[in-house]
Formats: C-alpha cells, structure tokens, sequence
C-alpha cells in the first residue's frame, strides 16, 4: 500500500535520519564519524518488508484453523513475477537512503511527492490511462510544489554537513528515486495485479528478493572506492563492517535501524489491515502528519534551519496530492448539494485501475 500515493518504499527510511546524526567510531580505533551506510539501512528496509511474508504464513494458518474467517484463495503464480519491481524497488529505496545523508529530512519527505508526476505519465504512456483534468491540475500543483521546496532548499542555511552542492545532489536523487518507483508500480500493475495476490504475501515477496540480492552486493560495494561521494572512513561505497563497529560503539543506532525495521513491518502490516476502513481522505492526512512530525522533530533537535519557504511548498505539495486523488469531489458535490460519489480506491487514483494494490501502505 502506497501512503497517499508517494510511498514507494512502503513505509519509506523515515526513521532513518535518527541513526544519520549520531556520531560513532568505527572499526580499528577510526575517529567518530556519521552513521552514513544508505545500503546496509536499505537492506533492513527490505528485511522489514520480508518479514510481511512471514505474517501472511501466520495468517494463513490461523484461517485453516478457523475457516469461518478463511482468506481469499490464492491463485498459483510464478514468484519470479515479483523480481523486476523488487529490483525497482531497490534501486529507488537505495537512492533515496543515499540522498537522506546530502539533504534535510523535511525536503526528503515532501520531494517524495513527486512520485504523483511520473506515476500519472507513465501510467497514460504504457498504461493507456485518461487523466482527468483535476490529476492534470494536481500534477501542475506538485510540480509547483517541488520548485518552491527546491527554491527553500537554495536559499537555506547549509553547515559544514549539508552543503548547497551536496543538498540539490540529494535532492536530484530523490526526483530520481521517484521516476524508478514510477516504474516499478507500472509494472506491477501491468503484470502482477492481474493475480489475486495477498498484499502481504506481494510485499513479503519483493522484500525476500531485494534483501537477498542487497545483501549480496554488499560484498562488492565493500571494495568499489567512492572517493568524496562516500561517507565512511575507507572511502568506499559502503563498508559493512565499518557500521557493525558504530552500531556495537553506540547503542543509539541500532535502537534507530531496529525502530526503522519494526517500523516499516508494522507500517505494511496495520495499513493493508485496515485500508478498507480509512477514506483518502484520512490516508492523506495521516501522511501529511508524518512529514509535519519528522519536519517538527528535525526543527527541534537542530538538525535543520526553518525557511518559511518550505510552509508554501508542502501546502501546494497537499493541493496537488488532494487534486490528484480527487478529494475536491466530495466539497463540490456538497457545494452543489448532490448525493455524494462513490468512494474509488487509492489505487484508481493513482493509476486508473480497478484493483487493489499489493503494495498499499497508507
């Protein structure tokens, strides 16, 4: 389940930026330095979503045992129908973990609206889907809404660990991050939907493929030099051992990267059981609040500097989401005192279909 349509990474590295500020020494007496590991954090990203799939076993088993509230039966499919979103999937989270260490956080949550763009083209190109004028409007208003966020970031007081280069190099990768999540829920929709798969067992399913092949190039990354683009001490583009060493130095991380996981297990979890009971509206709402948290506890702890700026951008980013997903109906169908429409799912909103996406998180 995709949070109000932006949530690619079905919960997303929000907790992350906790773990990103605390300062550790790593392996072989290394002086303290930050917790900068984007890949390792995505590959417990991906052991979050794994674990979903042990959630449906669960589930299942309790509905053999009590076949009053069996769940719906499961077609067979091929598993390997799951690998190019996963992949998908892993590049955009990987990305996005990498351009949480070179911007702020409240940027990193309101930039990942602009998933709302590439999704609404992509699904008109490869799709065939009708924009309603209104999505139309919502993708003109988050465009506006990204280069007001973008202006604050640009006019904002940058320390000595986010400087202006590396802060509009993150924030160009979250763009980028944004279009590969576009993929990925385009071709899920084109050849995955079409199977009556539980959402559980769909995200379970691509977190088993991103966290085995994650892990896996966390062996290569170790020896590939990265050179200035690195945050370790070795310079390469991720040392596993090196963040084995900060999270047993400081406790603090791995209550953080422990937080993320649980967090995002949870986050899958919770939304795909009670989607049917929340309206988009509540949905959008609920997501707004995460960002309006994360965007608080970061003014906060002084990890950020206020710009008045990013207020204006994250109400036009709302005004954008909220045309996209057509929540202007209900006011004007009450406005006009007619009988109000019937609720689409968040998913018809964002791409036009009539299914229930695997991976709705909200």
């Amino acid at each position: 389940m995709h949070a109000s349509s932006e949530s690619g990474t079905r919960g997303g590295p929000s907790l992350t930026v906790w773990a990103d500020n605390f300062m550790a020494p790593g392996c072989g007496g290394s002086r303290e330095h930050s917790f900068q590991h984007p890949f390792l954090q995505a590959v417990g990203m991906f052991l979050g979503e794994f674990s979903c799939l042990a959630a449906f076993y669960l589930l299942r088993c309790r509905a053999a045992r009590h076949p009053e509230g069996s769940m719906d039966p499961q077609q067979p499919f091929n598993p390997l129908l799951f690998l190019p979103p996963a992949l998908c999937d892993m590049t955009g989270t990987s990305i996005m973990y990498v351009a949480l260490n070179m911007t702020s956080a409240s940027s990193f949550q309101m930039l990942r609206g602009a998933v709302i763009i590439f999704t609404g083209l992509f699904s008109v190109a490869f799709l065939g889907r009708r924009l309603a004028l209104s999505q139309w409007l919502g993708i003109l208003a988050t465009i506006a809404g990204l280069v007001v966020v973008g202006l604050a970031d640009l006019l904002s007081k940058h320390d000595d660990q986010h400087k202006l280069s590396e802060v509009i190099t993150g924030d160009l990768l979250i763009i980028m991050a944004q279009i590969i999540v576009s993929i990925q829920m385009v071709l899920e929709e084109k050849f995955v939907y079409r199977h009556n798969v539980h959402p559980l067992r769909a995200v379970g399913t691509e977190g088993l493929f991103g966290f085995v092949i994650l892990s896996l190039l966390l062996v290569p990354m170790y020896y590939i030099p990265a050179g200035s683009f690195s945050g370790n001490p070795r310079g390469v583009l991720e040392d596993t051992l090196d963040a084995f060493c900060q999270v047993g130095r400081q406790p603090l991380i791995a209550l953080a990267l422990l937080g993320n996981i649980s967090s995002i297990a949870f986050f899958n979890f919770a939304g795909i059981s009670v989607t049917k009971e929340l309206s988009a509206t509540t949905r959008m709402v609920l997501d707004s609040l995460r960002t309006i948290v994360i965007w608080a506890l970061s003014l906060a702890l002084g990890w950020e500097a206020f710009h008045p700026l990013q207020i204006l951008g994250f109400l036009i980013l709302l005004m954008g989401t909220a045309l996209y997903n057509g929540l202007h109906r209900p006011l004007l169908t009450r406005l006009s005192r007619g009988r109000p429409p019937a609720e689409e799912s968040e998913h018809e909103r964002l791409l036009g279909g009539s299914r229930t996406p695997i991976n709705d998180a909200s």
